[in-house]
């Protein structure tokens, strides 16, 4: 979703997983926006499993799915106004995943399920930890010989982009650049001038 100049939404798993019971991920990350399209039209993508780019590493100790940007020429559907990639890595127990990476772009790792390593040095994270990967070409993730009961796979949302370089400003779910900013989009919230986008959008129609 770009909220742009300004957009009502909520967020809510399905109704058929909040009936079954489980467990599941929810991620909200925020990509700012630079300063010259904060106020650009609001829209929103829906993007489905089976529209991913899948990949396998070349042992197949690792299942890819590029969401956003691209690996090595494998671009995945989602569209953002700031280049960045984001990758969903299952990685099978013993195994290690490096992929490519632009030499720009920043990096994060967020382990989601079970327990590896990143990096050549292999600095250990698990299950609700994330690790900030320095400068290089290239990413690396081990997952632990042996996974907790709970999960098959190191289970991890690989990310990063071009930095903006720009001031940030932020309240509640409002994020500028400036504290002047902030208060005119508070005052277009308190007097009805966000956007909405019609429901049938978001069901991919």
């Amino acid at each position: 979703m770009t909220a742009g100049s300004g957009l009502l939404h909520i967020e809510t798993p399905p109704e058929s997983l909040v009936l079954s019971g489980g467990l599941f991920h929810g991620l909200q990350l925020w990509v700012n926006l630079p300063a010259s399209d904060k106020m650009i039209a609001p829209k929103y993508q829906d993007i489905r499993g089976n529209s991913v780019k899948l990949l396998a590493s070349a042992d197949g100790g690792g299942l890819v799915r590029v969401i956003a940007g691209d690996i090595d020429g494998h671009q995945g559907p989602g569209a953002t106004h700031t280049p960045i990639t984001m990758i969903h890595v299952s990685v099978n127990p013993g195994a290690q995943v490096t992929l490519p990476w632009r030499a720009d772009f920043n990096a994060l790792a967020y382990g989601m399920a079970g327990s590896g390593s990143a990096g050549e040095e292999r600095r250990p994270f698990h299950m609700g930890q994330a690790v900030v990967f320095g400068e290089g070409d290239s990413l690396t993730i081990r997952a632990d010989e042996q996974q907790d009961s709970r999960s098959e796979n190191f289970e991890v949302v690989l990310l990063g982009g071009l930095p903006i370089r720009e001031p940030v400003a932020h309240y509640g779910p409002f994020v500028m650049n400036s504290h002047r900013e902030l208060q005119q989009a508070m005052e277009d919230f308190q007097a009805g001038r966000l956007g909405t986008i019609p429901a049938d959008t978001t069901l991919g129609r």
